[in-house]
């Protein structure tokens, strides 16, 4: 990038972040997430750091909060207010320490006392003679709004401190989950719109001109920031702050640590990264800070920042990133999905650097153009995904992407049916197909096969060493020997990984097939039904050599299990595929989860000779399929179906699967007439309004705890 379009680059991004900042700051509004505007801004202060010669006093880097909606007076602070350098990663954070250590030139001990950071609305309040006199919004640093009336509604603030000081003094209103959620259901039943977080909430609640509004919004403050005062003794440190503060009758949160090593601060970060959704209030990350005031103290202030805390930013939901290419994959079942390319992007925990756009119609309704910002997170916390093209960062050159009419793989003409949005490729003999049925086949959810992944499968199939995945269970040493950076021990680890591979759960062996509408749910379901027509039961006692010890914890059906051997059931394959090419259509498609479309999607595939064979070869090199876990005892979710959605606090989404299961219930990924339960946790997504069109029943994350229990 020259400089010429670093300019019209940052022309943008300040404009772009003016609007968010006022929005923000002033209107209480979230026209994109919060994440959303830290990354816009970082990418700014990033491009102001390459061409400084760009950087101009209006630009949002320099200045802190926003301007002054008008709506209260104004009053200056005593204290001008300095925002904190956000940090995203352990990285940035060891390279703040490696600044300040370079900035002290000798080698004190560095004291680091770790705050938790409160998503609320920073507030000053003064006190004169102990007495509340005044509290003051952030407004533009220099000049804060007047919210005396509102704040003073507080139950929590204190109107009179216990020592009679003057004391400037700030903190974060907040509103807790609980709060707003009362809140949200109180605006729906007036039918005005609900507010998009508890941080807007609190916000909203503050700058209301009537005092009895606020009050009626349950507010908490915590106050961290020590301003102006009159103090006998003044605190040496951040924690004999904090301390101070809890004398005087001052709210503080009690969560703050203090350390000696920085290792020992990010180990902290990441710990509560994790515990963040026990809090009854929201957090968004921490605020390290060094500890001594007279450290503090030399350490000094840039223009905006203190050289001594940063704020460490948990890993965002949603990140800003431009796309530099528009691709088309071809996936096991011939789909076609559009995918966008974009720079390595930190996002959720991880760093992407392609998000799926899913198929031609999603990628015309959200417009997405090679050269465009977008906003991507990722969906059900795992899969990379464009939310939405930010426009107004728009220049005119972007170029828009046309799906394409033949298969970029084999050349073959798409096509797409009636009442479906997937283009598929028309070849079933197309070589991406059958490479990404490979994947699949070895993945998770599947065979499960450690270390065989996406590269190592390319490697093989290019070097001809298998043509079907029932190959992989006959490679040799001498097969792995000859491929590039197999050496010894990885390929003994891998040939082992294979053999514990044969040994498979009946659903997971369905999954494995690949069938067109089959996912990991309905698998289980038609697991069980296979299992209950399956003509003859075979119990066999099986040593843990030939078994990995998370499958011998599985298959504890009949009898208590020890480390040497465990009986379970095991179906003989042959049986198995005679079974199968005799199913009932009817039958599979009176199924919890299954249709028309479903049913003959099963049908297809266990009557087509080419996976029969395929199931043959299986059983001749040695695979064998055992029955799922069942629950001992009957509980209230056994035979009842699930489906979960939203962000539940107490588990992740795959624990609470795999707790239905055990607990007898089945999980679909979708809402039928047929689903007994929608599980709704935080941030529901449609699924939750299509389960009260259709009548199923919608149950809380407590609720659902209750029947587990």
């Amino acid at each position: 990038m020259d400089q010429i379009q670093a300019r019209e680059r940052l022309d943008k991004l300040k404009k772009e972040l003016k609007k968010l900042n006022y929005e923000y700051f002033n209107l209480d509004k979230n026209t994109f997430s919060e994440t959303v505007r830290d990354s816009l801004k970082k990418e700014l202060i990033e491009l102001e750091e390459r061409f400084p010669e760009l950087i101009t006093p209006d630009s949002p880097s320099q200045r802190v909060g926003s301007v002054l909606s008008g709506r209260f007076a104004k009053v200056q602070h005593l204290t001008p207010k300095r925002s904190l350098s956000d940090v995203f990663s352990e990285e940035e954070v060891l390279e703040w320490e490696k600044r300040m250590r370079k900035f002290l030139t000798t080698n004190e001990v560095l004291q680091y006392v770790v705050e938790l950071k409160i998503d609320g609305l920073n507030i000053t309040v003064h006190y004169h003679k102990g007495k509340y006199v005044r509290a003051l919004t952030r407004g533009n640093g220099v000049m804060g709004e007047d919210v005396t009336h509102a704040v003073k509604t507080i139950e929590t603030l204190p109107l009179e401190l216990a020592e009679p000081v003057d004391l400037e003094v700030s903190g974060e209103v907040f509103m807790s989950k609980k709060s707003f959620e009362k809140i949200n259901e109180e605006q729906n039943l007036l039918g005005e719109e609900p507010f998009a977080n508890p941080r807007n909430a609190a916000a909203g609640s503050v700058r209301q001109l009537d005092p009895a509004v606020t009050a009626g919004r349950t507010l908490n403050i915590f106050f961290y920031e020590l301003g102006k005062n009159t103090l006998k003794q003044m605190p040496k440190t951040q924690s004999e702050t904090l301390q101070t503060f809890h004398r005087l009758g001052l709210p503080i949160n009690p969560t703050y640590t203090v350390f000696s090593a920085v290792q020992d601060v990010l180990k902290h970060c990441k710990k509560w990264a994790e515990k963040k959704k026990t809090l009854p209030y929201e957090i968004d990350g921490m605020v390290v800070k060094v500890d001594q005031k007279e450290l503090q103290e030399r350490l000094g202030w840039t223009a905006k920042t203190p050289r001594w805390a940063v704020a460490y930013k948990f890993a965002p939901a949603q990140v800003t990133t431009s796309v530099t290419d528009i691709i088309v994959q071809v996936g096991r079942t011939g789909a076609l999905t559009p995918v966008a390319i974009f720079k390595p992007t930190f996002v959720a925990g991880s760093t992407v650097s392609r998000a799926t756009l899913h198929n031609e119609d999603e990628l015309v309704r959200k417009d997405v153009r090679i050269g465009d910002t977008v906003i991507i997170h990722k969906a059900g916390d795992v899969i990379p995904e464009v939310v939405e093209v930010i426009k107004s960062l728009r220049t005119g050159v972007e170029k828009k992407f046309h799906f394409p009419k033949n298969c970029p793989m084999c050349n073959t003409p798409v096509a797409r049916l009636s009442g479906e949005a997937i283009t598929r490729c028309t070849n079933k003999n197309c070589f991406a197909q059958e490479r990404e049925y490979f994947i699949h086949f070895v993945g998770k959810h599947a065979f499960d096969i450690e270390g065989l992944g996406e590269k190592v499968v390319y490697a093989l199939i290019d070097a001809g060493f298998v043509s079907d995945p029932a190959d992989i269970f006959s490679l040799t040493a001498d097969d792995f020997s000859s491929l590039p950076l197999f050496k010894e021990k990885k390929t003994k680890n891998l040939l082992s990984a294979i053999q514990r591979s044969k040994i498979i759960p009946f659903s997971r062996f369905i999954f494995s097939f690949g069938i067109r509408h089959i996912g990991e749910e309905i698998s289980q379901t038609l697991a069980q039904y296979f299992t209950d027509c399956f003509p003859k039961t075979k119990v066999r006692l099986v040593k843990s050599a030939s078994i990995d010890a998370e499958s011998l914890q599985q298959v504890s059906l009949f009898g208590a299990d020890t480390p040497q051997q465990s009986s379970r059931k095991v179906f003989d394959i042959k049986t198995l595929i005679a079974l199968m090419e005799n199913v009932c259509e009817k039958d599979i498609d009176n199924l919890d989860g299954f249709g028309p479309k479903v049913a003959a999607s099963v049908i297809e595939w266990f009557t087509d000779k080419k996976h029969r064979h395929f199931l043959e070869k299986l059983a001749k090199v040695g695979v064998e399929v055992y029955a799922d876990d069942t629950p001992a005892k009957t509980t209230a979710l056994s035979g009842k179906s699930f489906v979960i959605t939203g962000t539940l606090s107490s588990m992740g989404r795959e624990e609470a699967k795999d707790a239905i299961k055990k607990a007898g219930g089945f999980v679909q990924a979708g809402v039928s007439a047929k689903t007994n339960f929608v599980v709704v946790g935080e941030n529901a997504g449609s699924k939750e309004k299509k389960a009260k069109n259709l009548g199923v029943q919608t149950i809380s994350e407590d609720e659902f705890l209750k029947m587990l229990a």
